[in-house]
């Protein structure tokens, strides 16, 4: 090192050393004081920013809520017209004096012309970008901010006609904003405009922090290489310091004011380090980074960083069976288990950070390792990665394109360009983060779904030469740029069409629901890595009485016919209902039953997967949640109740699974264990009646390697231990893991109408509630009048069995405690 930054280095760390003096940025927030007014109206009214248009309309008592009845048709015209946002803001002289002075728009929806003053500072049309803007030459002491933003459907009539042939889907595809809100088969058609993400006026002298990257060099357990790099706004004018300071230990890098470049690499080490791991193999130990720029003895800006030390890697080689799918962490294969996750609610403001919080713990206490944000909704607020990052939570982070071909024009590609970098330097430093992919089902529905139907040679060729523009070229490359994550082009990988679709990469089956396979089709076509599959279920009374607006489940209202988008939704429900279970006439019993079906068929497509391992490394099912009060695949509903799949989920996804493969003369037990480390436990089996007698029993000493999946016994079904099959189930023991196989399906099983003894104790985080019953009681819901959550349910109450549930809550009462079952229905 040359001698004058030696002393350089001493004097400010000796000047700095105790509370150095700080003259951060100025950073001012502009969420208050907003009004918005149709175009043709002098009549303005309050705005929440940040927030949409939607939800100000409903805030002031001018729209009724769309998620209730069929108000969602009642409210088109509000996409269909011309809305202008307005503030007033006072700066200070210390703001005006500032030499930089820039309006941070972090998200327009969308075609939006701002004005500060009467000026045009800028037209956006894309609300995936973060915008700024210097207005140093504009902004006065008092001053006016106007944003106009204009129908979506003006700008993409345009566009489309530009073109001599059609791309599939619709307008939306022209637009760059989330593609949900056009309406989906789980959703409602709100397209939202408005100022739905923060806006701040940002102030600063010669230079600031612009963006950091800690960047893997190197990660042993010995020792940490990490290259920060850091780029500045400008290069400085005057000499400055840039100081890190991690894991205890401080490192540095002067920087002369000759120097133009303004992008610095600090080499950073951490020794002996401690791993980020997701939640089910370990800790995710987060190390916090601290930067600071200081010019003299001044701290001139200060940004912290999360790091998570971790080996990541997508693995897709060429094997003996096709194509590998699998995620290597810290050397580790780790099998994934979660679902798909999308946006939490159509107006994005609704959602707080309890929301976040809350779901994402659904998340973890259902054992999942995994979500991935799919390719139609948005790229999500900083909050939601954040807390993946702390609970070790694997994210899958599609870019936001899904179910469409897009346009391939310089001005298209340009903007989705600029979308991707400015998407991948915000998300870059989270350890969560695995895997960013170019789209969803675009490829698939190319060479599948009849889109190149009724098009010339050149057309399809063009359109398909636009596509890998962007998914194989541009989007890839922006991830290498700015990312050290793998990039995966389309998801899946081959469509149901090709039959490569079960040998490589991922895969979504779908013929279960919309082709109306039996659930049993999951068994037998099992993918290296499943990324999609799904099946439908009403949600929780609470939500079908809300839509409803009614004390009373309805299911055929033409409000709750309204919220179901997927055109054969209700028949599909009563053709697998009817396969496995009794269909009763009763709305109540009807919603109840939905659940117990989509829980089932999930769980027989989970086990399957789970089972193959390590052929398949993966199993995501679709999906976790709702963006409004609707009827869909999601196990969490728009209200936050858990339906039975979600508990399916939890006991399904344990590290150590107990599970059964059907065959027709025997039962065929497999023992699969995601932990690293092997297992040596005693398995118990045994038969028994719906009494509680044991009709058979067996145990034996077994040894499972860590991160297998094995088959560890068989049960003969030609043993003559029963005729009645119907009457039996087999219970199976490994250790603290227990599992339960019936040899019939639902509908055949000899259940009786006993009661179910319910006793409830209060006790510090809610009520206690324990039950029992001389003979089994098949998929048992709790359901309750009070606020809260039920540890466990839709479970079975095996016979003699004391079952202890804990339903969490703050409330002062448990409230009217209820229950329903598999006993009871068939016996109305």
């Amino acid at each position: 090192m040359h001698k004058l930054h030696i002393i350089i280095i001493s004097i400010l760390t000796f000047l700095t050393a105790c509370h150095p003096k700080k003259e951060l940025p100025i950073i001012t927030t502009l969420d208050s004081n907003w009004s918005f007014r149709t175009i043709n109206s002098k009549t303005s009214h309050p705005a929440t920013v940040p927030g949409n248009i939607y939800s100000d309309l409903i805030d002031n008592t001018i729209i009724e809520d769309p998620f209730i009845g069929d108000n969602e048709f009642k409210l088109q015209w509000v996409s269909d017209s011309t809305w202008i946002y307005q503030t007033r803001f006072h700066v200070s002289s210390k703001i005006l004096n500032k030499e930089n002075i820039d309006l941070n728009f972090e998200g327009l929806d969308t075609y939006a012309q701002v004005y500060l003053n009467d000026s045009l500072i800028l037209s956006s049309n894309n609300a995936f970008r973060n915008y700024k803007v210097p207005v140093k030459d504009f902004i006065l002491f008092n001053n006016s901010l106007s944003i106009k933003f204009t129908p979506t459907h003006i700008k993409e009539e345009i566009e489309k006609n530009k073109l001599e042939y059609t791309l599939p889907e619709g307008g939306r595809i022209f637009t760059r904003k989330a593609q949900f809100q056009y309406g989906w088969d789980w959703g409602p058609s709100l397209n939202t405009m408005g100022i739905w993400k923060g806006v701040s006026l940002n102030a600063w002298d010669d230079v600031k922090i612009e963006h950091v990257f800690l960047k893997k060099k190197s990660y042993t357990a010995e020792q940490a290489k990490i290259t920060a790099k850091i780029t500045l706004s400008d290069p400085p004018k005057e000499p400055v310091l840039i100081v890190l300071s991690i894991a205890g230990k401080e490192f540095s890098l002067p920087i002369q004011a000759e120097n133009e470049k303004k992008e610095f690499d600090v080499p950073l080490t951490i020794d002996n380090p401690k791993f980020w791991w997701p939640h089910n193999l370990g800790e995710p130990y987060l190390y916090e980074v601290d930067i600071k720029l200081i010019k003299g003895a001044v701290v001139t800006d200060n940004v912290k960083v999360n790091h998570g030390v971790r080996n990541v890697s997508l693995i897709s080689d060429d094997d003996q069976y096709g194509q590998s799918f699998y995620f290597m962490v810290n050397g580790i294969p780790v099998y994934v288990k979660g679902a798909n996750y999308i946006p939490q609610h159509s107006l994005q403001n609704r959602v707080t950070n309890d929301h976040y919080e809350n779901l994402l713990q659904d998340v973890v206490d259902a054992n999942m390792n995994m979500l991935r944000v799919w390719g139609g909704g948005i790229y999500e607020n900083n909050i939601f990665y954040d807390l993946c990052d702390k609970k070790g939570i694997l994210v899958w982070q599609d870019f936001m394109y899904a179910c469409a071909m897009y346009p391939g024009d310089e001005p298209f590609l340009k903007n989705a360009e600029k979308e991707a970098e400015d998407q991948l330097l915000r998300l870059r430093n989270h350890p969560s983060i695995v895997l960013f992919c170019g789209n969803n089902e675009n490829s698939e529905g190319w060479h599948h779904w009849g889109w190149q139907k009724g098009k010339t040679k050149t057309q399809k060729d063009k359109i398909w030469a636009d596509y890998l523009k962007l998914f194989d070229s541009i989007l890839p490359n922006q991830v290498m740029k700015y990312t050290d994550v793998d990039y995966w082009e389309s998801s899946p990988k081959f469509g149901r069409g090709n039959p490569k679709y079960q040998s490589e990469g991922d895969a979504h089956d779908w013929w279960v629901w919309h082709d109306g396979y039996p659930f049993e089709h999951f068994e037998d076509f099992v993918p290296r890595f499943m990324s999609e599959f799904g099946f439908q279920s009403f949600p929780s009374a609470d939500v079908m009485k809300f839509v409803n607006q009614s004390d009373d489940i309805q299911i055929d209202t033409k409000a709750i016919r309204s919220h179901q988008k997927h055109h054969r939704g209700f028949e599909l429900m009563d053709l697998y209902m009817e396969r496995d279970y009794l269909i009763p006439e009763n709305d109540e019993d009807y919603v109840f039953l939905s659940q117990l079906v989509q829980a089932r068929g999930m769980r027989i497509g989970i086990e399957a997967h789970r089972r193959a391992k390590p052929y398949n490394m993966g199993t995501l099912y679709w999906q976790l949640n709702d963006c409004w009060p609707g009827i869909s695949w999601s196990s969490i509903d728009h209200f936050g109740n858990w339906k039975a799949l979600h508990y399916e989920a939890k006991d399904a996804f344990k590290n150590v699974l107990i599970s059964f493969e059907r065959h027709s003369d025997r039962v065929d037990v497999y023992i699969v264990n995601d932990l690293i480390t092997s297992l040596d436990e005693s398995l118990e089996m045994q038969l028994i009646d719906f009494d509680g007698n044991i009709l058979w029993n067996a145990s034996k000493q077994i040894k499972v390697p860590g991160s297998s999946s094995n088959l560890v016994n068989s049960f003969s079904i030609d043993s003559g231990l029963t005729s009645k099959w119907n009457q039996v189930l087999l219970q199976v023991n490994f250790g603290n893991s227990k599992s339960t196989y019936f040899f019939v399906k639902p509908k055949e099983l000899a259940l009786k109408n006993n009661e179910i003894e319910l006793d409830v104790e209060k006790v510090n985080k809610g009520y206690l509630i324990s039950m029992s019953s001389i003979s089994l009681q098949k998929g048992v819901m709790l359901s309750t009048t009070a606020k809260g959550h039920f540890s466990d349910n839709y479970f079975d109450l095996h016979p003699n069995e004391i079952k202890q549930v804990l339903f969490k809550t703050e409330a002062s009462s448990v409230g009217k405690l209820s229950f329903n079952c598999l006993n009871k229905v068939f016996y109305k």
